[in-house]
């Protein structure tokens, strides 16, 4: 049995933003979001315990809609993450099992990952584990310091470290796995006498080493995946990681994408082989893309969206919480919102599925069934059904639902006034 304690009470001074750092967001999803659910995926952990301080109700009330299995406990003052960890005590008073930590910033951090990580710990039968990393430049970072027979001996800090220490490439990922009825006891015995005045995390291996317990340490096969935010900088830069890896994802699978660099797709979103993807489109949200379709450019794919095989949604055309059956055309200037289209169906330019009642703040549905056309700047007003084979002319606004194979007309009569231009002038 898994538990996960994930520290998400630092203040994030550097966002400069008075949203907490772990709330920022990549794809519309929190950064926490990405840790927390990280850890579920492995299917390992069954509880997590998210450690929160600066702005905890935001960060609580984040927590308490998304997730079932996961609780937040209130870190005040915040006097360093061993004091951090030492919250969850009271909760964990009676576990036996292995705790993993993690930090609520690392979105790029995945369950393969993790499931890897702890499988190492098994393994080696360790005490305590900590996920390492190997870098070129391992500058201001924490160094892993190993004994002869490899096993970890301690984390040395680097301003504490020797020149010789320095020399060392492999850092400080910041995760942990323990087992948790041998180190538990580690907490309270933390001292803070450092610069900080704070009981630091890294001081549980030195307690273990002086314990004769085993610790090991985990080399990370992707560095990127310990990627911390720290500012909106960062922040960028993680989502572009995030995105190429999901871009390159789907091109191994065959999809198209015409141009990487300039193309973003969420981690949730499914893409089958031969869709075309291309440039300035930006898909967010869980979505399901079939066989053929093509997508963009400069199209907005806003979430909960199913495209059957062989649609095609084209340039400025934005979908949201909307399924679409195969052979459908919304090639321009469109946006369809809380719909279901269905087979064969042509959405003229300029289309607009009218949802939202900003009086009552509700949201109605459209239903537009099989072979139906839409003529060009035509709003469809929910809630409504277009049957199968209606015709909608152009500039029409539809307010109630339309029967088969009708043709449905808003549109004023034609006037000419002939030589009206001559008169005026």
């Amino acid at each position: 049995m898994l538990k996960s304690i994930i520290l998400a009470a630092g203040k994030g001074t550097r966002m400069k933003s008075e949203t907490p750092k772990v709330l920022h967001e990549i794809f519309n999803k929190a950064l926490l979001g990405y840790v927390i659910e990280a850890v579920n995926n492995t299917k390992l952990a069954d509880e997590n315990f998210i450690i929160v301080g600066h702005q905890a109700e935001k960060v609580t009330d984040y927590v308490n809609k998304n997730f079932e299995n996961a609780k937040t406990i209130l870190q005040s003052p915040q006097l360093g993450t061993g004091h951090a960890v030492s919250m969850a005590l009271p909760y964990l008073d009676k576990f036996d099992g292995e705790v993993i930590i993690l930090c609520g910033d690392t979105p790029l951090v995945t369950s393969e990952t993790i499931k890897e990580f702890v499988d190492y710990h098994r393994k080696n039968s360790a005490d305590v584990t900590v996920m390492s990393a190997l870098f070129d430049n391992p500058a201001n970072y924490g160094r892993i310091v190993r004994n002869s027979d490899n096993t970890l001996n301690s984390i040395v800090e680097e301003k504490d470290a020797s020149e010789e220490i320095k020399k060392i490439n492999e850092i400080n990922a910041g995760i942990y796995c323990l087992n948790w009825t041998k180190v538990k006891t580690a907490f309270g015995e933390l001292k803070s006498d450092n610069a900080q005045g704070e009981y630091y995390l890294t001081d549980i291996i030195k307690w273990a080493v002086s314990k004769s317990l085993k610790a090991c340490a985990y080399v990370l096969k992707d560095n990127t995946e310990i990627y911390g935010i720290n500012s909106k900088e960062n922040l960028a830069v993680a989502a572009k990681i995030l995105n190429q890896k999901v871009v390159k994802k789907h091109l191994v699978n065959g999809v198209t994408v015409i141009d990487p660099d300039n193309t973003w797709i969420s981690p949730e979103t499914e893409i089958e082989a031969d869709t075309i993807i291309y440039p300035f489109t930006y898909i967010e949200g869980k979505n399901k893309i079939g066989k053929n379709c093509k997508i963009g450019p400069m199209a907005h794919i806003r979430g909960d969206v199913v495209l059957e095989d062989n649609v095609k949604i084209g340039n400025f055309v934005e979908v949201k919480k909307t399924t679409i059956k195969s052979h459908t055309n919304a090639c321009h200037l469109t946006y369809l919102g809380d719909s279901e289209i269905g087979s064969n169906v042509n959405v003229g330019a300029g289309t607009i599925t009218a949802n939202y009642n900003p009086l009552t703040k509700e949201k109605s549905k459209t239903i537009i069934k099989d072979n139906v056309k839409i003529g060009s700047n035509s709003v469809i007003v929910a809630p409504v059904t277009i049957e199968e084979g209606a015709n909608i002319g152009a500039l029409s606004v539809i307010t109630k639902s339309i029967p088969q194979w009708a043709l449905a007309i808003t549109r004023a009569p034609l006037k000419v006034v002939e030589n009206w231009v001559k008169k005026k002038v």
